[in-house]
């Protein structure tokens, strides 16, 4: 018989050495977050995200997911990169100043390297590949943000962080610039306790959020957060909130940027998240210049490329239009050199984001 208590020591060890930085054990029961999830979507917080709402509360139930499931082995991987050969090591001031200058293109912190989706999932498989040569064929499925699963619900209940008022999880030596991953298994193995909440009364995230997102602590609406106008939304950005995007081309990373906890932030321990292609450090004109086939190119392999040419270009459009925020960029030469050569593009999508940028800069 299977002494569960070691095997679940060793599945935390093996986890480390497979470069998680923490593993955590659950049950799988989340009855409490159902009620909560449901007045989420029926605020249409969800937005466009359709499928957030299509498996019903089979996101509440991981047991209906995977039939036989009674825990979950939630894991966390840091994805900051260590700072380049010559970086300052203050990241947080690194990005301020990024998003303070007009012309920068700003990429979401998480998007600059490998897709996580990959090193994750490769890594929990490996995991379960070391357990069953330990204990032979046992019933799981791996997940990392890719099937309709609560990973901060489940996670919180392992005792990997809290839920900050942002809706992300922290942990107090870690703040949250990491990811998620889970194992759902039929092991029952004993559990782990959740944590303490540290908020407390500080509202840093929802105070910071450029388009107030954080409608209240805890509760996000999607609709209006530039995560989703950039990356989840596949139609025309509403003009409303194109000008507070700012720079930001695919995510937003500011409600982790300020708040507390992340002066604890650890660093990836992989190479993987390292930034590629020059996405921590190019320009919107030098993005926006890019063919599809230098995009699909150089988006191999990452996150980014699932948003496809035609909304890296909107995305783009919207950023170079707000250069003219600036007096220094507004009317730009080369910045309005660079969304003419964009204005017959074959996408009504493009176009008419290149014409509202370059109306700012006040050129018809």
């Amino acid at each position: 018989m299977t002494d569960l208590a070691a095997l679940a020591a060793a599945i935390k060890a093996w986890g480390k050495e497979l470069g998680f930085a923490e593993v955590r054990i659950a049950d799988v029961d989340l009855s409490h977050r159902e009620a909560g999830f449901q007045a989420w979507l029926d605020k249409g917080y969800h937005g466009e995200m359709d499928y957030m709402a299509s498996h019903g509360m089979k996101r509440a139930r991981p047991a209906e997911l995977v039939p036989g499931a009674v825990r979950a082995v939630s894991v966390r991987m840091p994805y900051l990169p260590p700072p380049a050969p010559g970086q300052e090591a203050d990241w947080r001031g690194r990005e301020e100043a990024r998003a303070a200058d007009p012309a920068a293109a700003q990429v979401s912190i998480y998007a600059r390297g490998r897709d996580y989706h990959k090193v994750l999932r490769s890594r929990l498989q490996q995991l379960a590949t070391r357990i069953e040569g330990e204990i032979g064929r046992f019933g799981y499925r791996v997940f990392t943000d890719s099937a309709p699963v609560m990973e901060v619900a489940l996670a919180e209940k392992a005792g990997l962080g809290w839920r900050g008022k942002h809706t992300l999880l922290l942990h107090r030596e870690a703040g949250s610039m990491f990811f998620l991953g889970e194992m759902l298994t039929d092991l029952p193995l004993p559990v782990d306790e959740p944590v303490t909440p540290h908020c407390g009364q500080c509202t840093s995230c929802i105070d910071v959020c450029p388009t107030q997102a954080i409608v209240a602590p805890y509760e996000l609406d999607a609709r209006r957060c530039i995560s989703y106008l950039t990356i989840e939304l596949k139609g025309s950005i509403p003009e409303e909130f194109r000008p507070l995007i700012g720079n930001r081309i695919y995510g937003c990373d500011d409600c982790q940027l300020y708040c507390p906890w992340n002066k604890f932030a650890q660093r990836a321990s992989l190479p993987d998240f390292d930034p590629r292609n020059g996405l921590d450090s190019a320009s919107l004109a030098q993005l926006f210049a890019w063919s599809e086939e230098e995009f699909l190119k150089n988006t191999e392999g990452s996150a980014i490329r699932r948003i496809g040419h035609e909304r890296w270009l909107r995305n783009l459009a919207v950023g170079l239009g707000n250069a003219a925020a600036s007096p220094a960029h507004c009317g730009d030469a080369d910045i309005v050199a660079a969304l003419r050569a964009r204005q017959a593009h074959p996408s009504a999508l493009v176009r008419e984001h290149v014409a509202w940028a370059l109306e700012r800069h006040g050129v018809k």
